[in-house]
């Protein structure tokens, strides 16, 4: 089972080994940040610093910083899990487009009955501050790198809900600390809330926010995830967890957040109230540049007795949002299939920030059959904004990197093989000549038909293969070869 809340999960890495507790004194200013990112890059340990400069709150960074953690946060043996029960609760009916990507997930709920469940009390709610009591300098918020415009919490948890509709939003934005109640919101063009800020903005409305920090894992990782904006993270938290996550309603906002988080900060947002945001040094890998963005008025705080804060490090990869991303990656294959039936896998590499670059297989049936799927891609909610896709044939393992470029490299003729296309790019891409659309590119790597126009003598030519029979008795006797 997945872990409740933050704090029992901590208590369990605590007991294995994996968990180191710093108890010298550390500063959020550059120094927790090269901290982290060294260990993550070594494969460390989760770290709970507990004795943060300015702030007597403990900081629990590193949490996800390897599979083998968040699967245990999640309560998974592997990633495949999730993917083998969704694709087989969906794959009865193969329900087709977004309209069926929202059948399969209503189904999920009534299926495994995990919808949020209501509750009047919660940890979180421990201890309330108010007006003059609310300062978010008392929050160890991170100075990362040398240029960042400021210091940030990295995983805060921000939820509103959208003025019409009422449909809630979990999602996962940066926020930068501008003062001690304001926080800036790097609402990037393509989110949700967004949306909710534009619409409210529209109507002449503020808009409700809530950030929660120290979620239970299930939920964390469901911010993440890039579901459309008319599905339940927490239905699908509680769907990940295998039981309802417990939600509280907030004390100053018309908006439920989870019962058993660490710290909630609550506030409204005034239409047109905007401050400069950034720079910040990014899960790119480089900076990006400074915007106005919303600064959200923080009006309550609430919290447990003795609360503690969880945030993460992002930068060149890798870095934690690893785990994150390959989650994402096995979870979603069997929803993308739905959208997409010609895909067999797929693979996003981190090293491609995840959403730059799909390497796809196919069971090829038809010529031109690879520049049906790119463009497919290219049609796929959140996957619109890849800027490369190489299509390779089903026997390639699109998770070995080094035959996928073999087939990249050699099976390809650009003049013909390569598609070059215009379309949106991820906020964040510093590459495109301007800012939310730029060139996007398909590899054909898989093996050409004469009806594509390969017409050379004999045709496409086989791989080199071992003789199985010679195979198989070097096999049998590799022993006597003292090798």
């Amino acid at each position: 089972m997945a872990y409740d809340d933050l704090r029992s999960f901590l208590r369990a890495l605590d007991r294995e080994g994996d968990l180191k507790r710093v108890k010298a004194e550390v500063d959020p200013y550059l120094e927790i940040g090269e901290i982290v990112d060294r260990v993550n890059k070594a494969g460390g340990p989760a770290l709970l610093f507990e004795n943060v400069k300015g702030s007597a709150m403990p900081l629990a960074m590193n949490v996800f910083g390897t599979d083998r953690r968040l699967l245990k946060a999640l309560g998974l043996r592997s990633y495949d899990e999730i993917s083998e029960k969704i694709g087989g609760l969906v794959k009865p009916e193969l329900p087709q487009g977004f309209t069926g990507l929202r059948e399969a997930f209503g189904k999920l709920g009534s299926v495994a009955h995990v919808p949020p469940k209501k509750v009047k009390e919660a940890p979180v709610q421990e201890v309330v501050l108010t007006g003059d009591d609310v300062d978010l300098d008392q929050l160890p918020a991170l100075f990362t790198w040398p240029e960042d415009g400021g210091s940030f919490f990295n995983l805060g948890l921000t939820h509103t809900k959208h003025p019409e509709t009422g449909v809630r939003n979990l999602g996962l934005y940066r926020l930068q600390r501008h003062d001690r109640r304001t926080i800036g919101m790097h609402w990037q063009i393509h989110k949700d809330s967004r949306n909710h800020y534009q619409v409210a903005a529209r109507r002449g409305e503020k808009l409700p926010v809530a950030i929660a920090f120290g979620a239970p894992p299930a939920v964390t990782y469901a911010a993440t995830a890039p579901l459309p904006g008319d599905i339940d993270e927490y239905l699908f938290a509680g769907f990940v967890q295998g039981r309802r996550v417990e939600m509280v309603d907030c004390r100053t906002v018309p908006l439920q957040v989870p019962a058993a988080a660490e710290v909630v900060i609550e506030g409204w947002l005034e239409p047109g109230k905007m401050l400069p945001e950034g720079p910040f040094g990014d899960h790119t890998g480089f900076y990006t540049p400074q915007e106005p963005f919303p600064a959200l008025t923080i009006d309550c705080v609430t919290m447990r007795r003795r609360p503690l804060l969880q945030s993460i490090v992002v930068g060149r990869p890798p870095t934690e949002d690893g785990p994150l991303g390959r989650a994402t990656e096995r979870f979603f294959l069997p929803l993308l299939k739905i959208i997409i039936p010609d895909i067999v896998d797929y693979h996003l590499p981190e090293s491609g920030g995840f959403h730059n670059c799909a390497i796809v297989s196919i069971d090829k049936k038809y010529p031109k059959h690879a520049q049906k799927v790119m463009h497919a891609i290219w049609g796929a909610h959140m996957m619109s904004l890849t800027k490369l896709i190489v299509v390779v044939d089903a026997d390639c393992d699109v998770h070995d990197l080094h035959a996928v470029s073999w087939r990249a490299l050699g099976n390809t003729d650009y003049a013909r093989d390569l598609t070059v296309v215009d379309g949106p790019v991820d906020h964040l891409d510093h590459a495109s000549y301007q800012q939310f659309w730029g060139g996007k590119a398909g590899i054909d790597a898989t093996a050409k038909w004469p009806e594509e126009g390969y017409t050379r003598d004999g045709g496409w030519p086989r791989m080199v293969m071992s003789d199985p029979e010679t195979a198989d008795r070097v096999t049998k006797r590799w022993k006597e070869y003292g090798l």
